[in-house]
């Protein structure tokens, strides 16, 4: 799945398919935690889901639970995540499907509006902390 260019060390590597046209991946590993890129909703095909605020909230957080699932990792070992709101007029049922969404993670927060959200009304980007199995 990784080529050497995308591998930098045992414990710091490129994580998930790359668009090639975008000039990140969509997580990296570095030690015990993974940083995940700014992620949109979109199913398991990578199209895109558009939708009210709930559907979209629920859509990227499984975005982002298929993105560490390469690493073992679930939504519950996610400490932080930022949340891009297109209007932050939506963010009372936004709040109430994450809330829904992310199940019992203890995790920090912050929740602001962006402009830069095109297509969507929602982008989330996250640290995970999940320890390198012994031995990697």
């Amino acid at each position: 799945m990784l080529s050497d260019s995308t591998r930098k060390s045992a414990s710091h590597y490129a994580i998930g398919n790359k668009n090639p046209n975008l000039p990140f991946h969509p997580a990296v590993r570095a030690g015990d935690f993974i940083f995940v890129s700014g992620q949109v909703p979109k199913d398991e095909n990578n199209n895109m889901i558009s939708g009210t605020i709930e559907e979209e909230t629920l859509a990227t957080l499984k975005t982002i639970a298929r993105v560490i699932a390469h690493e073992g990792a679930t939504l519950s070992d996610v400490v932080r995540i930022t949340t891009y709101l297109e209007d932050t007029r939506d963010f009372g049922r936004y709040n109430k499907a994450f809330l829904e969404g992310i199940g019992d993670a203890v995790l920090a927060r912050t929740t602001v509006e962006a402009k830069a959200v095109i297509n969507t009304k929602i982008e989330m980007d996250a640290i995970v902390y999940k320890p390198l199995p012994a031995g990697k």
